[in-house]
């Protein structure tokens, strides 16, 4: 595996948000298929752990908006959650889609060369033990693999655990603002990445990230002029719904 830093840094601008974007079920393999099925080949996902410590896909903490399931996900096992519907809450041809594990999403992104962007997404109180168990697991997933994935998260504190955990694998800290003390967090998690909201990122704060020796990217593009203004402010990675919109290159 190759050490990725700002300067060697193998992702595409481009990026699938949660597989892709709105036209299937986020967070299922459904969606990396379609999504790559536009060309894509870099995805970002949100992974949780299960109650019996299973890492897992989902966004939400709870279940109710994109399974059939109720109540927080991360108080139930994976047993239990492998038998949700997280598809026909979409449409009714992605009807039976099931949650799919990390090691499952990991298989198809290793099996056909693809990047990985993973949101540590702990459930609260796990913030901590959710980034030492997803670094643990991507670590040993890719082990054999080129490029490592990358891992970024809006908790500093799982960033740390996962640095602690697997401190070669390369990291990003998620902002949706930018709050003091931002770019001295990253320093010391020793981040590769800023990952913003789109609209936070101008001029002056590019030129400190980029100094500081950060790539930047950006979350969620789904139109052209944001897209042109990020391009034109230099910045590395684009996360867009808009599969069907961006060609990525």
């Amino acid at each position: 595996m190759q050490t990725v830093n700002s300067e060697n840094w193998p992702y595409p601008r481009w990026i699938a948000h949660r597989g892709a974007g709105k036209l299937a079920p986020e967070n299922t393999l459904a969606a990396f298929k379609l999504g790559a099925s536009h060309g894509y080949r870099m995805f970002e996902c949100d992974v949780k752990l299960s109650a019996d410590g299973v890492p897992f896909l989902l966004h939400d903490n709870t279940l109710n908006r994109t399974t059939t399931g109720k109540g927080t996900a991360g108080e139930q096992t994976w047993s239990a959650l492998s038998q949700l519907d997280a598809g026909s809450w979409h449409s009714r041809s992605f009807a039976g889609e099931p949650l799919p594990t990390f090691a499952n999403i990991a298989q198809f992104c290793l099996k056909n060369g693809y990047f990985v962007n993973i949101e540590i997404k702990p459930t609260p109180g796990q913030e901590a033990e959710t980034g030492k168990v997803v670094a643990e697991h991507a670590a040993r997933l890719w082990q054999d693999a080129a490029f490592p994935p990358l891992l970024t998260c809006f908790r500093p504190e799982s960033l740390e655990a996962a640095q602690t955990a697997a401190p070669h694998l390369p990291r990003g800290l998620l902002l949706d603002t930018l709050w003091k003390g931002w770019l001295e967090t990253a320093l010391v998690l020793d981040c590769s990445a800023i990952v913003c909201n789109h609209a936070l990122w101008d001029t002056s704060c590019v030129t400190q990230a980029k100094s500081a020796g950060f790539r930047c990217l950006s979350y969620t593009v789904n139109d052209e002029w944001p897209a042109q203004r990020l391009l034109d402010l230099g910045t590395d990675g684009i996360i867009t719904d808009r599969v069907d919109l961006f060609a990525p290159k």
